[in-house]
């Protein structure tokens, strides 16, 4: 993701305390299991399982989940689009780039 800071992303995603609810390789404690695992999520076709797993489309997910899923146990974390697309810069390192 051009101008992206993947190791922002992570810090972010450690501040955040995704962690608390997702496992995510790289991350101190990102040990949970509320939350899908997060492990290869670069090789994943979809983002919550319904967008398709596109650096905007994960920033927007990042930025107002419940606007695509009003339903879902993700919280809005409030994050900036900056923040979110450092933290989807970072998840785009796990796994396989397609």
């Amino acid at each position: 993701m051009p101008g992206a800071d993947p190791a922002r992303g992570r810090q972010l995603i450690a501040e955040n305390g995704c962690g608390s609810c997702h496992t995510i390789p790289g991350v101190a404690n990102a040990r949970g299991s509320v939350g899908p695992n997060l492990t290869d999520f670069a090789e994943r076709a979809y983002v919550a399982g319904i967008l398709p797993n596109r650096p905007g489309d994960l920033t927007s997910w990042l930025v107002q989940p419940t606007v695509h899923a009003p339903d879902t146990a993700m919280p809005d974390l409030g994050l900036t689009e900056d923040e979110a697309r450092d933290m989807a810069a970072y998840l785009y390192t796990l796994g396989d780039a397609r």
